[in-house]
């Protein structure tokens, strides 16, 4: 087999002496060099005080973006340029296409709300733009661009339908206040995705506003911002998630920083040719919060008793899980994608992002993954999912059909009339929630009996513990 991820030392005594002792020994001032977690973070700008620069009247957003590229003169154009602008990445190449494909949040199908197309008023809260309420949105207009989203005091700004200022904001006020994205101006869309605290990553949520070590050692031991692993260059921020992305551009990695074999014990460091540094250091999900695990569409429209956390008549019922244990897969940082249109299997579970990789791929790592399950809807007699019309329609009068035809009409696909519901999953990778290291997974967590790993779906033939060796599969 090419590709077998490590080799684990067998036996204690003698064997266990050879290894400790040049360990031991090698353990530099350099090695600890790579330790100092801010070795590789950027200074941060410490800004500038706005208060004596901003005059009023400013009676809206574009008014605002004008005043602040009277001076930053480039920042419009270098944000135009950038995903959370577009919500699409450039077209990359995607298994089975024949050609390649424009990918992101403005036009993929989720398993939470579904989907932003026809829904734009709604989802477009956490746009960094002004306006953006039909298909016909103008993105190359600079002064739609929203700066305050990213770079006020989230205490005296906030967003409302189609990403405008809420009623009630002072624009003034809030544009004096600018300065480098905190984690409010980053948490306030990331930590509420899907319409609620918590409900889509299970790694991001309102606990990491202020957290303690134990939630994330990085932004609670070491006060990190999101921009200090996100770093940013020309407005274009470092990192991206398989969920809305097909390819590894603009990603971020733990060895940005951290030193792929920088433990002391070379046991350790072994397993890093197999795992990726989150299988270890994320031992579970949701630490202080619950997230959404499960999302049952057909169950909408009733009038039972709701809880957030159970069932809304708008949105169906749903399960929640706090501290989950995560589940495991091999990545090569490549996913599959379904699109719109693509058929699929309605008595089987649709993936909408499958992980690329497998044992045998020398480029993938196994990875922590959450999976949200959910049924939702799609064509009975064209077997693909649909997008629905829900801001404006379904929300409001609860008819299915007459959603389902106004959503088909936003993305030009064809529907018969007939609907179902059906199994779907999604695959979000936890990276954020990063325990101190002495609660990260220790060898017991993993090898032995009824552990947290499914070793032969991996493709092992069971506990490498127990049988050792690259050719023994």
């Amino acid at each position: 087999m090419k590709h077998f991820k490590y080799i684990w030392v067998i036996g204690l005594g003698v064997t266990l002496l050879i290894i400790a002792l040049p360990v031991f020994l090698l353990a530099t001032d350099e090695t600890e060099a790579t330790q100092d977690p801010w070795t590789n973070v950027p200074d941060r700008n410490p800004g500038l005080d706005h208060t004596n620069l901003i005059k009023g009247p400013l009676t809206s957003g574009p008014e605002v973006t004008e005043v602040c590229l009277s001076c930053h003169e480039e920042a419009g154009e270098q944000m135009l340029h950038s995903t959370h602008w577009t919500w699409k990445a450039d077209p990359a190449p995607l298994v089975g296409r024949d050609e390649p494909v424009a990918a992101g949040k403005a036009n993929l199908l989720n398993n939470f709300c579904i989907g932003i197309q026809s829904n734009w008023t709604g989802c477009t809260t956490c746009h960094a733009g002004y306006g953006w309420s039909d298909a016909n949105y103008d993105f190359s207009n600079q002064n739609n661009i929203d700066c305050l989203a990213c770079h006020a005091d989230t205490g005296t700004y906030a967003k409302t339908k189609s990403g405008l200022p809420a009623d009630g904001v002072d624009l003034v006020v809030a544009a004096r206040t600018v300065g480098i994205p905190t984690r409010e101006n980053c948490g306030s869309c990331h930590f509420n995705g899907g319409g609620g605290p918590g409900v889509k990553h299970g790694d991001l949520d309102e606990s990491l506003y202020y957290p303690l070590e134990n939630v994330d050692v990085h932004m609670g031991e070491l006060d990190f911002l999101c921009i200090d692993c996100h770093q940013t260059e020309d407005h274009q921020i470092g990192g991206r998630s398989m969920t809305s992305s097909i390819d590894t551009e603009n990603q971020i990695y733990c060895t940005d920083c951290h030193d792929r074999e920088e433990h002391e014990d070379s046991r350790i460091n072994d397993h890093t040719d197999a795992l990726a540094c989150q299988t270890c250091h994320v031992p579970q999900g949701a630490v202080r919060e619950p997230t959404k695990m499960e999302w049952d569409w057909s169950t909408a429209g009733q009038d039972l008793a709701e809880d957030p956390h159970e069932y809304l008549k708008i949105k169906g019922s749903f399960v929640y899980e706090h501290n989950f244990t995560p589940e495991y897969a091999w990545f090569n940082g490549l996913n599959d994608r379904y699109l719109l249109g693509d058929p699929l299997d309605p008595s089987g579970v649709t993936v909408l992002n499958e992980p690329l990789g497998d044992i045998n791929d020398p480029d993938a790592l196994i990875w922590p993954f959450k999976i949200h399950r959910a049924k939702q809807i799609y064509d009975t007699i064209y077997n693909y999912l649909l997008q629905p019309q829900t801001v404006g329609n379904y929300w409001i009068d609860f008819d299915w059909d007459k959603a389902l035809r106004a959503g088909a009409e936003a993305v030009d696909l064809p529907y018969s009339g007939e609907y179902g519901f059906t199994s779907t999953e999604m695959y979000w990778p936890l990276s954020h929630m990063v325990a101190p290291s002495e609660q990260a997974l220790q060898c017991t967590d993993c090898h032995g009996d009824d552990t947290r790993m499914d070793w032969e779906a991996l493709g092992y033939p069971g506990d490498p513990m127990t049988w050792g060796g690259r050719d023994s599969k």
